[in-house]
């Protein structure tokens, strides 16, 4: 008859595995501890080095967003962050960031979205809600009193400050048409088949049906209803009076 196991062989397995619970739970803090450690460490120099590069940082919007991108390798996101590197608060309540653009980092790009969405209301008339980055920019640069015209803005600053809205369910968006990275100002998702007329639109700067059937093999109904859905959230405008008599759809921007 096989024997049962015996109370003293259960007693020692639960002591085995409370063992290697006690030895897991110690490795894992001092893992732990040494990632703190090190990201503290990483934090620190990361405040030294924008306080001795502040002016590269301040003048190079190139350098700014390589730094950017640095700081949030590590765990510091310049939009979010109020503490110095060591976890201490700066004497004037704002963070290391205004050492390094005069202000703090949440005020920068504040600025910049907010002339980004005035922006964005004063096309959306021409554009139809969707504006491309680079004008976006060259606009919001025009305007006054944006960062006290002392720093060069870049499409780095733009779309990190259209990213900074999101949080505020403000239905501004970044979207890639072509290889073109363009603000979308207007809650409805575009298809596939309207970021393919979008596509060709900065291509050619004009489609018709005939042209969608001919180069997409689309089916005229196909052709139709995707201009027809564009031309109704602004997104293109009709020519009605082209030489050969079929409409021609353009984007707006090529007809301002």
């Amino acid at each position: 008859m096989r024997k049962g196991i015996g109370l003293a062989s259960i007693d020692r397995l639960q002591q085995t595995s409370q063992q290697y619970a006690s030895h897991g739970s110690t490795l894992r803090a001092e893992h732990l501890s040494s990632l703190t450690t090190q990201l503290s460490v990483f934090q620190n120099l990361l405040h030294q080095f924008s306080i001795s590069h502040g002016k590269e940082i301040r003048s190079n919007p190139a350098f700014r967003a390589e730094f950017a991108r640095m700081c949030n390798a590590i765990g510091v996101d310049p939009l979010v962050s109020s503490y110095h590197g060591n976890g201490s608060k700066s004497k004037d309540g704002g963070n290391f960031w205004t050492q390094m653009l005069g202000r703090t980092v949440n005020d920068f790009y504040f600025e910049i979205a907010v002339r980004v969405v005035e922006v964005c209301r004063a096309t959306k008339a021409v554009n139809g809600g969707l504006l491309p980055v680079t004008e976006a920019r060259e606009r919001v640069a025009k305007g006054r009193g944006v960062v006290g015209g002392q720093v060069e803005i870049s499409d780095d600053d733009i779309l990190r400050a259209v990213r900074s809205l999101k949080p505020l369910g403000s239905g501004f968006s970044i979207v890639i048409i072509g290889q073109q990275p363009m603000i979308r100002s207007v809650p409805k998702e575009l298809n596939t088949d309207q970021a393919t007329v979008l596509e060709a639109l900065q291509v050619l700067g004009y489609v018709t049906v005939s042209m969608l059937r001919a180069n997409l093999e689309w089916e005229g109904f196909r052709a139709q209803t995707v201009l027809e859905d564009l031309l109704a959230d602004g997104l293109v405008w009709i020519d009605t009076q082209s030489e050969d008599g079929e409409d021609e759809y353009w984007a707006p921007m090529r007809m301002v």
